[in-house]
């Protein structure tokens, strides 16, 4: 019993990682995107392509990435009794933004399609780093559990 219970742990385990990598690919895409459909004219085909190239990552890539990343990531912290341990709150707490960010996104997506452009590239430069300090965190927490 405990070698299939490991086993579907590993297979939990595989498939968080490989579902993370998506969406942390899909949370720097879209701001690029985000850079590159600001520079186009508001009313121009172009506008129109980067509304439906958002669109798409936002639906086929992000939003099943997050959700197969949230039910693969309770199981495993279930299944390991991470619930009361320190590393993995700090974790959650970095999860929990990301996630915000990640809907963030999708609202800002939403300003671009109807022709509002709050910010500047610049900014959304910037906001593009926010996955990789996220991850950077996460992986230090999870490999070396500071506490």
């Amino acid at each position: 019993m405990q070698d299939a219970l490991s086993m579907i742990y590993l297979w939990l385990k595989a498939g968080h990682i490989i579902f993370v990598i998506f969406w942390m690919a899909g949370l720097f895409m879209l701001p690029r995107y985000f850079v590159y459909h600001q520079e186009t004219a508001p009313d121009s085909p172009e506008n129109a392509l980067w509304v439906d190239r958002e669109r798409k990552l936002l639906k086929i890539i992000l939003l099943p990435s997050i959700i197969v990343v949230w039910v693969f990531g309770i199981a495993l912290a279930s299944s390991i009794g991470a619930w009361s341990q320190g590393w993995f709150h700090a974790k959650l707490l970095l999860v929990l933004i990301l996630s915000g960010y990640h809907g963030w996104l999708s609202a800002y997506a939403k300003k671009l399609a109807r022709g509002e452009r709050p910010f500047t590239g610049k900014k959304l430069r910037l906001l593009n780093e926010v996955p990789g300090v996220a991850a950077a965190l996460i992986v230090i927490l999870v490999v070396v559990k500071p506490f």
